[in-house]
C-alpha cells in the first residue's frame, strides 16, 4: 500500500504510535518506551529523499538515532534566520551549527502567525494534512483566528502553483515546504490506529514517523500547545514552543538608564544644550538618562538621547502640565516624552498607580485643548473583562461602552477635580463638544485617523496583529501614546511574553520617532503600591 512518501507501509507489527491513541499500558519502562518509539523504515512515513541536502543523503544507516535517547538541549525556538530580524533560538548542541531540521509545524502556530511559514530560514517546513483541515474550521470566524486562517490557505494556495506541496517547494527564505499525509491505510495496523486517534495524537505521529525515518535530519515539533509538548517530550521527540514574536520580560528595553560624566562636560549639557556621549557605547535615540557628577553623586541631571543617537540633550520644562506635576524622573522623562512634537509613537509601561493614563491624559488634553496642535484627543481600550463576563449590556452604543470606559472616564474626572476654576477645561463640556472621544478599538480597522492625539490604555491586552493594525490606522499629523502593565494581562490568547505591547516597545527602540518609558514608582496611594509590590 502507498501513502504520501511514496514508500510501503507494513502490516508486520505495531509501533510507538499505537500507544498515542490507545493509551498507555499498564507498566511502560524507559527501555520498551525507547524501543516502542523505534521505528523502521517500513513502519512508518519517509521524506521525499530529493529534499533532503546531497551530504545528508547517504548517512541514514550510520546517523545515530535522535529517538532512542531523551533530546538534550532543546532549543526555544526555530534558529535565527540570517536575513530574518525575528527573534529566535540557535540550534541545540546536537544537531550541529548547519544542520537542515525538519520542523513539524501545528495548528496553533499558523492560526497565531501566518508568517510562520518563512520564520525557519532554509530548514524543511512540514505540515500535517491534519492542520490543514484544523484550519479549514476556522476559516469562516469573522475574528482573527478566523483571518489568520484564511490567510493561511491563500499562501498555501500561492506555493502550490510553483508546484506538488505533497513533493515538496521552495520557499522565498531558502527553506522547503511540504504538506505530509497518510492515505487509507489497512485496518489493523499500525498507521490505521493512528489514523482513527485525536488531531494532536495525529500530528504526533506524523512527527514520530517523520523522525524514525529521515535520521539524517534532526525533526522537532514546534507547538504552542504545552500538553502535546509534555506528550511529545515522552516519546523522545523534540517539541518546541513558537516564540518568534515573543519578547521576555527581563530583557525589555527599559528606556532609561544611568552615566557618569565629569562635571564639566555636565556644565557643557547646561550651557551649550548638548553635549557628546562617550564613543565607547550607542545609546537608542530619545533614551533617557539620568546624568551624575563624578566625584558628587548628589549631583543629577536629567536628559536624554538625541535623534541621532550620539548625543545627551536636556529635557521640556514639565512643571505644570494641566495641573499634573512629576512626582519622580520617570513621570518627568513620561512627560518629556508625550510633549515632544519629534516623537509620534510613546510606550509608557509600569505597573498600577504609577500614572500611566494619567500622565497620558494630561498631555493630550494640553496640546489639544491648550497648544491646539491636535484636532481632538481620542481614548481608546480593549474590551476585555477581567473575569467572567456580565453578558451582554443594553442600550446604545455609548452606553455599552460605558462600563469599559469608565476607567478613562475616573482619570478625566481627577484631571477636573485639579482644574477647579478653569472654565475651559471642564472635561464634561470637552466630552459633550468632542473635543474628547472615548472608543473601543473594536471597529478601528479600516480608519485613518489624522490630527488627533491617541492614547490606547491598556495595550498589554493587544495581540501582535491587533497592535499592527492599530499602528497602521495612525494618519498625518497624529500622535500615539500606548500604555500598559505585563503584569495584569486579561486576555487568555496572550502572555507576558507574547502581547502585542511588548512586541511593539522591542521593534521601535532603535527608531527616532519613538520613545519609551517604563514607570517604576507608583504614586496613586500608600495602599496602591503595597498591594502592587507585595501581592
Amino acid at each position: 500500500m502507498q501513502h504520501g512518501y511514496g514508500q510501503k507501509v507494513s502490516d508486520g507489527r505495531f509501533s510507538s504510535i499505537q500507544a498515542l491513541t490507545g493509551g498507555f499500558p499498564r507498566a511502560v519502562t524507559q527501555k520498551s518506551l525507547r524501543s516502542a518509539a523505534q521505528l523502521t523504515v517500513n513502519d512508518g512515513l519517509l521524506l521525499n529523499p530529493d529534499l533532503r541536502p546531497k551530504h545528508h543523503r547517504n548517512v541514514m544507516d550510520s546517523a545515530s538515532d535522535p529517538v532512542g535517547a531523551k533530546p538534550k538541549g532543546l532549543a526555544k525556538s526555530p534558529r535565527k534566520s540570517r536575513g530574518n530580524s525575528a527573534s529566535t533560538a540557535s540550534p541545540g548542541p546536537d544537531s550541529g551549527g548547519n544542520r537542515i531540521k525538519n520542523y513539524v509545524l501545528d495548528t496553533n502556530v499558523l492560526l497565531h502567525d501566518p508568517n510562520a511559514l518563512l520564520n525557519f530560514q532554509d530548514n524543511h517546513v512540514l505540515i500535517p494534512i491534519e492542520v490543514l483541515e484544523e484550519v479549514d474550521k476556522f476559516k469562516r470566524e469573522t475574528s482573527e483566528r478566523g483571518q489568520n486562517a484564511r490567510t493561511v490557505s491563500r499562501r498555501l494556495d500561492a506555493l502550490r502553483r510553483q508546484g506538488n506541496l505533497n513533493k515538496g517547494v521552495q520557499l522565498a527564505n531558502g527553506g522547503r515546504l511540504q504538506i505530509v499525509f497518510l492515505s487509507a491505510p489497512k485496518a489493523g495496523s499500525a498507521l490505521d490506529v493512528m489514523a482513527t486517534g485525536s488531531m494532536d495524537n495525529r500530528i504526533l505521529a506524523q512527527a514520530l514517523c517523520i523522525q524514525a525515518n529521515d535520521k539524517s535530519c534532526p525533526t522537532i515539533l514546534v507547538t504552542k500547545d504545552i500538553n502535546l509538548r509534555l506528550k511529545a517530550d515522552v516519546y523522545g521527540l523534540a517539541a518546541e514552543d513558537y516564540e518568534t514574536d515573543q519578547v521576555n520580560l527581563k530583557d525589555l528595553y527599559t528606556g532609561m538608564f544611568e552615566l557618569t560624566l565629569p562635571a564639566a562636560m555636565i556644565a557643557e549639557l547646561k550651557f551649550n544644550g548638548e553635549v557628546s556621549l562617550p564613543s565607547a557605547r550607542v545609546r537608542h535615540p530619545n533614551e533617557y538618562c539620568t546624568l551624575i557628577e563624578e566625584g558628587n553623586l548628589k549631583r543629577t541631571v536629567l536628559c536624554k538621547v538625541d535623534a541621532s543617537g550620539t548625543k545627551l540633550i536636556p529635557l521640556q520644562d514639565c512643571q505644570n502640565v494641566w495641573g499634573i506635576r512629576p512626582k519622580n524622573r520617570e513621570q518627568h522623562f513620561a512627560l518629556d516624552a508625550l510633549l515632544d512634537p519629534r516623537v509620534k509613537l510613546v510606550t509608557l509601561m509600569g505597573k498600577a498607580g504609577t500614572g500611566k493614563t494619567l500622565l497620558a491624559l494630561a498631555a493630550g488634553l494640553k496640546r489639544t485643548v491648550n497648544d491646539r496642535e491636535f484636532r481632538r484627543l481620542m481614548v481608546a481600550r480593549p474590551t476585555i473583562a477581567m473575569g467572567k463576563e456580565l453578558g451582554f449590556l443594553p442600550g446604545t452604543l455609548n452606553e455599552k461602552l460605558s462600563p469599559w470606559m469608565q476607567p478613562i472616564h475616573d482619570a478625566l474626572e481627577m484631571l477636573g477635580d485639579l482644574n477647579m476654576g478653569h472654565e475651559h477645561r471642564r472635561t464634561g463640556d470637552m466630552l459633550r463638544a468632542g473635543t474628547i472621544v472615548v472608543e473601543a478599538l473594536s471597529y478601528i480597522r479600516g480608519r485613518s485617523i489624522a490630527h488627533q492625539f491617541m492614547i490606547v490604555d491598556e495595550a498589554q491586552n493587544l495581540t501582535p496583529l491587533e497592535a499592527k493594525t492599530i499602528l497602521t490606522r495612525v494618519g498625518h499629523g497624529t500622535k500615539i501614546v500606548l500604555t500598559g502593565d505585563p503584569y495584569q494581562i486579561d486576555n487568555p490568547y496572550v502572555d507576558v511574553a507574547s502581547n502585542g505591547f511588548n512586541y511593539i516597545i522591542s521593534r521601535f527602540k532603535e527608531q527616532a520617532l519613538a520613545a519609551h518609558v517604563e514607570l517604576q514608582q507608583g504614586e496613586r496611594s500608600d495602599l496602591a503600591e503595597l498591594a502592587a509590590n507585595i501581592l
